[in-house]
């Protein structure tokens, strides 16, 4: 459907094929070596805690590093400049979890962007990130080149974003689509279709600042420890279940210990099942925890688990991968594009699958730190190094989108 304005370039493009970002097709502002002035908009931001909220932050500290013009907008409240980069903070209504909701948000959003005229917009989005996608649609609308990158799976939710695109075409708008793995990617392939390219731009790390140094420890001891929010979506009290069966076949001689950092509504859920199963003296509910504090429970520990089903790449996991535990997680999840079976960790294919996997680690010490050692030695490929640069490169791609669709939109 073309736009009554014709500076505004249509929501459909004649062809959904990604332009080469080493083309002559970027327009004048997306030079290679010149600093882009980005707006990263996400429905939660720092100091909230969560993967999104770190992700985005992190991502602005980096791009801000390289010299990058960086503006955050978001409803979440707290400071307006963190670590050198500049937030908007709308001062809105918002729903539990802190969802914005009404619509004069997303107009407050989409003025935000015209006043600060960016570059590129890149737009933060999980399933309930009604700002990330309305407001990427106002951008795109408004001649803005836009990014949308996805951080979590659709899973159930695929068929309202099929629907969605049956009624607003958001897989022909000229904009670049991504998510942080392969896995998240699917769905969106799936509906959008081949002609469309999804870029997979994986969430970052800090190598070095996630290496830890193991302290000595018990050996008749083996400590699990999990990073999750106690949410039904991470599947907290599923793990509950697999430890138990877990405690039910340990050798003789050896003790378990499970750490639980996170918080959550599935918490009093958890401590009564612990207690019914007398398992308080094996499971460690220990709430939240700064990353400081997080490091420093990895440095006493022997393997990280992640039971979750739907996990979409695993930032804790990553994490845990680096300080140079070894991985316990799902094969289906993002988690298995940076843990391979058998090196930087076990896959498992179903809860049964993932009890026997995290016996083999307790009952086998020279397989823990064979996998340890390699994790430790090895560095993840996905540091913010190669990250930055790769969010970098569909920015110039979303300038060469909109740059080819507004000439389309003004004719010859």
């Amino acid at each position: 459907m073309a736009m009554t304005d014709p500076a505004r370039p249509s929501h459909r493009r004649s062809t959904r094929r990604a332009p080469d970002p080493e083309s002559d097709e970027h327009p004048s502002p997306g030079t290679a070596g010149r600093p882009l002035k980005v707006a990263l908009v996400s429905d939660c931001y720092v100091p909230r805690l969560g993967g999104i909220e770190m992700q985005v932050h992190d991502l602005a500290r980096n791009l801000y590093s390289r010299g990058h013009d960086v503006v955050v907008i978001t409803p979440t409240p707290g400071p307006e400049l963190i670590d050198g980069v500049r937030v908007h903070r709308m001062n809105v209504p918002l729903l539990p979890f802190d969802i914005p909701y009404r619509p004069s948000t997303f107009r407050h959003a989409a003025d935000v962007l015209r006043r600060e005229r960016p570059d590129v917009a890149h737009f933060a989005g999980g399933i309930a990130s009604p700002l990330a996608y309305f407001g990427a649609a106002q951008a795109q609308a408004d001649g803005i080149p836009t990014v949308i990158t996805t951080h979590c799976l659709w899973s159930y939710a695929t068929p309202l974003f099929s629907f969605l695109d049956r009624t607003y075409h958001w897989t022909d708008w000229p904009v670049v689509l991504s998510s942080v793995s392969d896995v998240a990617a699917a769905p969106i392939r799936r509906i959008a279709g081949p002609e469309v390219t999804v870029a997979v731009i994986p969430n970052g790390i800090d190598n070095d600042a996630w290496r830890v140094t193991p302290l000595p420890r018990d050996a008749s001891t083996v400590t699990l420890v999990s990073v999750m929010r106690l949410a039904p979506r991470k599947r907290p009290m599923h793990l509950l279940k697999m430890v138990r069966q877990v405690c039910d076949q340990l050798p003789p001689g050896i003790r378990l210990r499970l750490l639980i950092i996170g918080e959550g509504p599935e918490r009093s859920s958890m401590e009564k099942y612990l207690a019914r199963h007398d398992l308080s003296a094996v499971v460690d509910l220990v709430g939240r925890r700064t990353r400081d504090e997080i490091r420093d429970e990895f440095s006493r520990a022997d393997v990280f688990v992640a039971p979750a089903n739907l996990e979409s790449f695993g930032i804790a996991a990553l994490e845990a991968r680096c300080a140079g535990l070894p991985v316990v997680a799902m094969a289906r999840t993002g988690i298995r594009e940076f843990v391979a079976n058998g090196t930087e960790g076990l896959l498992a294919q179903s809860d049964r699958d993932m009890v026997t996997q995290l016996l083999r680690l307790v009952r086998d010490p020279d397989l823990r730190q064979r996998i340890a050692a390699h994790n430790r030695e090895v560095p993840s490929a996905v540091d913010w190094t190669v990250v930055a640069e790769a969010n970098v490169e569909v920015y110039h791609r979303a300038m060469a989108l909109m740059g080819e669709a507004s000439r389309r939109a003004t004719g010859p």
